[in-house]
């Protein structure tokens, strides 16, 4: 613990190359104290942009540049008389729309958070939303001065267009990696924003990080969680099933993105698993670690069968699952619970003999979309995947691994594929759509149906999110992934300006890059064009995986 804090690399690496870069992504350690002489700035600010009429701020990030913003804009939603704030993770037009839809442009703040300076995704919404908000205040130029960007120091500041002439300028310290930053500007900004008292969150935060160097293990929470993960794992228990209260359940998909990227490299990692509404102890493996996060005066999630998720959990401990409980009092107790995972991740990197503060494998996919938005210019409409069966308006696409007898028809041919899920592995499903509660709802009756029938942990995304989340632990972790691919039309696509390609089109092309970086890493892939209306695709992909399993 005490090497932790005292910053010393050698604890994930012997390799002097491989301690060098660690050295320079250790800054998250420094953060609460860091910027708790940055407060008066902060609060200064948020006080600045809500006298001067904005209503609603937007932040336009991805990973943990829009993770921590929605756990805080959840958590403090009922906070009086300061700003609202939206999250812009996707480029489904659809999404794109939707961030935006029911504001006044005049009244609206756009966060442009980007640790490099070049984030696709960021700088196309950034893109369009200076467009919007300069046809109505007279030009993009004087669309500037509603936007704001939180970036690194140059030259990844510089990426970020006109960010030199925007109304204010945050520049993290260099050291700090993306999943690691709650606590640097990327969160703290928002929070000015959202009216929340910044002095007891970076106090809880810096309770935490006080916690590394008390002498007595007991004291040592955050240490003694990333042991707990990172042994369990080494043991099989590697599905890290979340369970968190409300208003702060968004905390569940911030560490989901923190543990799976972090750990999910070199055939090793802990799968995430949050929003899993709890079953009955026989729909489970011997492959889970629950963590039972709750609030004083929060509203727990409740159980897939409506029961109560303590009496689930009391079960399966009684069955000789592991189950730990965190809780905390108020929700400005999310300042330590942020410092106290990214610990605990470290520690769990430790104990797995990997290093989590890098990515290896993300760029797999950016890459691959880059070569199909290549292959977009050259031929002038994006490569398709022919399907191998249609069940109505389902279009079907499997990887080649599946033998051709499968694909006499789409029962057959799901069916097929779901004799290919890994012994302990688990399902991901990957949904290409605008995220609405009714499509989440869909969504999470497909997994709870895939994880009664299978015994496997269940995995929802909504794309191209999870892909700075969980997808570099579907390549780099183990080889025990079994993923889905929902992707649909776009009826009202939206042009991206500067760009030749449109956000429908650059959705499609994540989609498919990724699809070719799972199938390269010999990954089961199972890709399903839900058509023009996709909630009628999902209910028509969950009757038709009901009629595969009953085969």
């Amino acid at each position: 613990a005490t090497r932790l804090a005292d910053k010393d690399v050698t604890l994930w690496s012997n390799a002097a190359a491989v301690q060098a870069k660690i050295a320079n992504r250790l800054g998250w350690l420094d953060a609460p104290t860091h910027f708790t002489a940055q407060i008066p700035a902060l609060e200064g600010f948020g006080e600045k942009i809500r006298d001067a009429g904005f209503t609603t701020a937007i932040v336009a990030g991805m990973g943990g540049s829009s993770l921590a913003p929605e756990v805080l804009a959840t958590a403090f939603a009922e906070i009086d008389d300061w700003l609202k704030v939206r999250v812009c993770d996707s480029t489904d037009p659809a999404a794109v729309a939707a961030a935006l839809r029911g504001l006044d442009p005049k009244n609206t703040l756009v966060i442009v958070a980007s640790k490099s300076g070049t984030t696709t995704e960021t700088l196309s919404f950034a893109a369009y939303a200076a467009e919007w908000i300069g046809a109505a205040v007279g030009g993009a130029e004087n669309a500037l001065s509603s936007i704001i960007a939180i970036s690194d120091p140059s030259p990844c500041i510089d990426g970020i267009p006109g960010s030199e002439k925007m109304l204010d300028r945050f520049l993290n310290p260099a050291d700090i990696g993306g999943r690691y930053s709650a606590l640097s500007f990327v969160g703290l900004v928002p929070a000015s924003l959202l009216g929340i008292d910044l002095d007891p969150l970076l106090a809880a935060g810096s309770v935490a990080a006080a916690e590394l160097r008390e002498p007595e293990p007991t004291a040592n929470r955050a240490v003694a969680l990333g042991v707990v993960i990172g042994a369990l794992a080494r043991e099989g228990r590697d599905k890290l099933t979340l369970v968190v209260d409300a208003p702060i359940d968004g905390f569940g998909a911030w560490a989901e993105q923190l543990v799976a990227e972090s750990t999910g490299k070199h055939g090793v990692g802990v799968v995430p698993v949050d929003g899993e509404p709890l079953g009955a102890v026989a729909q489970y493996q011997d492959d889970r670690l629950f963590v039972r996060i709750s609030l004083d005066g929060g509203r727990p999630p409740v159980a897939a069968d409506g029961s109560s998720v303590e009496t689930r959990l009391s079960e399966l401990a009684a069955a000789g699952h592991p189950v730990i409980e965190l809780n905390l009092s108020d929700p400005i107790d999310l300042g330590g619970e942020f410092m106290r995972w990214e610990i605990a991740t470290a520690i769990a990197g430790v104990v797995l003999g990997i290093n989590p503060f890098d990515e290896p494998n993300v760029t797999e996919s950016k890459n691959n979309t880059v070569a199909v938005l290549g292959e977009l210019a050259a031929a002038g409409r994006l490569p398709e995947l022919a399907p191998k069966a249609v069940d109505g308006a389902l279009q079907i696409w499997v990887d080649d691994a599946l033998p051709a007898a499968f694909s006499d028809d789409a029962v057959k041919l799901v069916a097929g594929q779901l004799q290919r899920l890994s012994p302990r592995g688990y399902v991901g499903i990957h949904a290409y759509i605008a995220t609405t509660p009714e499509r989440t709802t869909a969504l999470t009756s497909l997994r709870l149906l895939l994880r009664d029938a299978t015994h496997r942990a269940s995995t929802v995304g909504y794309g191209p999110r999870f892909l700075h989340s969980t997808g570099q632990l579907h390549k780099g972790g183990a080889a025990t992934g079994w993923f889905v691919q929902l992707v649909a039309s776009h009826p009202a696509d939206i042009e991206i300006p500067g760009k030749p390609f449109s956000f429908g089109q650059l959705v499609d092309a994540q989609s498919l890059g990724d699809a070719r970086s799972l199938v390269d890493h010999g990954l089961p892939v199972l890709r399903i064009h839900l058509g023009a209306d996709p909630d009628a695709g999902l209910a028509a992909v969950e009757s038709l995986f009901r009629r595969a399993l009953n085969t």
